[in-house]
C-alpha cells in the first residue's frame, strides 16, 4: 500500500463530533462511563480500548494547542492562563481516573487474548505506570508541569542590543559567524552577560523543580528521581550504567576527533589560540552561510530538499502547511527552541523553531522534518497508546534525516563550495556535540544523587564535569562565570528532565543508517519508514534491527561509527 500524506484528523465516534474542552465537569462522565462498562468478552474489551484510546488523543491534542499556542507567544497572559488552566484544574483530575482504567486493562480476563505482538510494549508500559502511580504526586505532578514553562518565560525575554538594534539570543547568533573577530566577541558577551542577569532566577527555578521531583521520586518508593525516572520514561532496555559506559566512550573516542576539528579551525582562521566566539566563524573574505532568507524561503527549500529525497517526504511538509502547523521565525517573546508536537487526533505534527537565517536552522528544521516524517507514518496504528513511540527512535528518525539529507541540499545552496562548507558543518556538528550530551547527562544523574546540593556545589560540580568532557582546543581563560552558568541554556534541564541521552543512543543510530544510506539509498529509507510505522509496538531493539541498525553504544560500536564519520569528513576536507 503506498505511503500517503493526505492523513485525515481522527473522527468521533464516542465523544460527541464537535466537544470541545471546557471544564472538569464536561469530560468527566466520559472517564465514568469507561471505567463502569462491563467487559464480558474479548470483543468488548477492544471496543473500549478504541473508545478509551480516542479520548487519549482527543485530550492529549488539546493540552498540545494550549502548549503551542503559549510557546508562540509567551507575552500573551491568556494563553499562560489557559495552558495552566489544563495543568491545574483537568489533568490532576484526570489521574485517578487513568489509573484505574489501566488497572481495569491489567486484570481484565480478556486482556491475555489480545495479540501479544502487538499490543506487548503498550500493556508494559500500562503495567509500569501501575506501580509509579501515587495519589499524593498528582499535585506536585501538577505544579510541575506549570513551574516547568517559567523556563520559556524568562528565556523568551532574553535580548540584547547591537548597532542599535534589538536581537533576540537566537538572531543574536548569526554574528558569531561574522569574519570580524571583534563583532564576534561583542556580541559573544553580550549574550553571556545577558544570561548572567537572569543566573539567579534561573538557579531558583532549578532549584524547585529538583525538589519537588525529588519528594516525586521518594512518595513512590524511589532512593531519587534519577531511578524513578529511567522508570517512567521507559526505559526497558537499558540501565544507569550504560549510561555510565556510553560516557566513557565519549571520552575515549570523540574528544580526539574534536581536537582534529579545532586544530583545523585554527589553523584556518590563523589564530594562535581559539576562543569560544571563533568556533563557528569563517576566515576573513569568507561570507557566513546564508541558506535561506526568511520563514517562507526556509519552508520552500526545506520542501525541495525533501522532495529529491523522497517525494512522500516533501506532501508530509505541503499538508502541516495547507494546516497551518508551522512557526518557524525567531521573534521577541516567542519561547526559545525548536520542537515538532505530534497531534494524536489530527495526525499532522507542529513544528516551532526560531530561525534566524543561519544553517544550523536548516539542521534543526529538517530534523524536525524527520519528527514530522515519524508522526505521519504511525498515525495509521489503531490505538493512540501504540503512537507513543521511545524517545531513542523518535530521535533516530531526526538525526537520520539530518544527514539523509545532505545530498540534497542544492535547494539551500546554488554553489558547490558553500554546499561543501554546509556539509562539513553538519558532519562536525555530528561528531561535537556528543560531549554536550554526555556533560548534560552526566550532571542530571549528579544533581538527582545529590538533591540537597547547594548552589556552590551545583556550580563546582558542572565545571568538573565541563572540564572532564572538554579538550584544550578552546581557550576560555577569564570567562569563568559565563561558563559557569552553560546549563542553564539547555530547556531540557528544566523541562524534560533526563530527556537528554537519547540524542546521543539516535547520532549513533542516525549514523548506522548513513552507513546504510551511502551502500543503498533505497533499502536504508525503506527500512527507515518501516521502523517508523511501527510506531511504539515493539521494543527499542526489535524497532532498532527492522531499521537495519544495532542499538548499541558499547565504545567498540562508537569507535566503529566515529570512525566512520571522521572519514566522510576527511573526504569533505580535501
Amino acid at each position: 500500500m503506498p505511503r500517503t500524506a493526505d492523513i485525515q484528523k481522527l473522527t468521533h465516534h464516542y465523544l460527541p463530533k464537535d466537544y470541545v474542552l471546557t471544564d472538569w465537569a464536561s469530560i468527566e462522565p466520559f472517564f465514568k462511563e469507561l471505567l463502569d462498562r462491563p467487559l464480558t468478552e474479548a470483543t468488548l474489551l477492544e471496543k473500549w480500548l478504541l473508545d478509551l484510546s480516542e479520548l487519549e488523543a482527543f485530550i492529549s491534542e488539546d493540552a498540545c494547542w494550549r502548549q503551542i499556542k503559549m510557546t508562540c507567544d509567551t507575552t500573551d497572559k491568556s494563553l499562560e492562563e489557559a495552558f495552566n488552566f489544563f495543568c491545574m484544574e483537568i489533568q490532576p483530575k484526570m489521574q485517578p481516573y487513568a489509573d484505574a482504567l489501566n488497572k481495569k486493562l491489567i486484570n481484565n480476563p480478556f486482556t491475555k487474548e489480545l495479540n501479544q505482538d502487538l499490543y506487548f510494549t503498550y500493556l508494559r508500559s500500562v503495567q509500569k505506570n501501575i506501580e509509579l502511580f501515587r495519589e499524593e504526586n498528582i499535585p506536585i505532578q501538577a505544579e510541575l508541569s506549570v513551574l516547568q514553562q517559567q523556563y520559556g518565560t524568562i528565556a523568551g525575554k532574553m535580548t540584547i542590543t547591537f548597532r542599535g538594534q534589538e536581537y533576540t539570543l537566537q538572531q543574536a547568533a548569526k554574528f558569531l559567524e561574522d569574519e570580524d573577530r571583534s563583532v564576534r566577541e561583542e556580541v559573544y558577551r553580550k549574550v553571556q552577560e545577558r544570561r548572567l542577569q537572569d543566573k539567579e532566577s534561573m538557579h531558583d527555578l532549578f532549584s524547585s523543580l529538583i525538589q519537588k521531583r525529588n519528594q516525586m521520586a521518594l512518595n513512590a518508593g524511589f532512593a531519587n528521581y534519577r531511578d524513578y525516572k529511567f522508570v517512567e520514561l521507559g526505559r526497558f532496555d537499558y540501565s544507569k550504567e550504560d549510561c555510565f559506559q556510553f560516557h566513557e566512550a565519549i571520552k575515549l573516542h570523540v574528544l580526539p576527533l574534536i581536537d582534529k576539528i579545532y586544530a583545523r579551525k585554527k589553523k584556518k582562521l590563523r589564530l594562535d589560540v581559539l576562543k569560544p566566539w571563533d568556533t563557528e566563524a569563517e576566515p576573513a573574505g569568507t561570507k557566513p552561510l546564508r541558506p535561506f532568507t526568511d520563514g517562507k524561503d526556509l519552508f520552500e527549500k526545506s520542501v525541495a530538499c525533501f522532495e529529491q529525497l523522497n517525494p512522500f517526504f516533501a506532501s508530509c511538509l505541503k499538508k502541516m502547511e495547507a494546516l497551518k502547523h508551522f512557526d518557524l521565525e525567531s521573534r521577541k517573546g516567542k519561547a526559545p527552541g525548536g520542537y515538532n508536537c505530534p497531534l494524536a487526533e489530527s495526525g499532522a505534527p507542529f513544528i516551532f523553531m526560531n530561525a534566524a537565517g543561519q544553517m544550523g536552522d536548516v539542521t534543526t528544521m529538517v530534523h524536525e522534518g524527520g519528527h514530522a516524517i515519524h508522526s505521519f507514518l504511525a498515525h495509521p496504528l489503531a490505538l493512540s497508546a501504540f503512537k507513543e513511540y521511545p524517545m531513542e527512535i523518535a530521535e533516530v528518525a531526526s538525526m537520520s534525516m539530518e544527514l539523509f539529507t545532505m545530498n540534497h541540499w542544492q535547494s539551500f545552496f546554488d554553489n558547490d563550495a558553500d554546499l561543501n562548507r554546509a556539509k562539513e558543518h553538519q558532519l562536525e556538528r555530528t561528531i561535537t556535540i556528543f560531549p554536550w550530551i554526555a556533560i548534560i547527562d552526566k550532571f542530571q544523574h549528579w544533581v538527582y544523587e545529590n538533591p540537597n546540593h547547594t548552589i556552590d556545589q551545583r556550580t563546582h560540580t558542572w565545571n568538573e564535569i565541563t572540564k572532564e568532557f572538554s579538550t584544550d582546543s578552546i581557550d576560555y581563560s577569564g570567562l569563568d562565570a559565563y561558563r559557569a552558568i552553560g546549563w542553564q541554556r539547555q530547556l531540557h534541564l528544566f523541562e524534560v528532565p533526563f530527556y537528554y541521552i537519547e540524542y546521543g543512543i539516535a547520532q549513533l543510530g542516525a549514523i548506522g543508517m548513513w552507513m546504510q544510506y551511502q551502500k543503498n539509498p533505497t533499502t536504508a529509507l525503506e527500512n527507515y519508514m518501516n521502523a517508523l510505522s511501527l510506531g511504539g509496538t515493539k521494543t527499542l531493539p526489535e524497532l532498532y534491527e527492522t531499521a537495519g541498525i544495532e542499538f548499541n553504544f558499547s565504545p567498540n560500536y562508537v569507535k566503529k561509527l566515529m570512525d566512520f564519520t571522521n572519514n566522510e569528513l576527511e573526504k569533505l576536507y580535501l
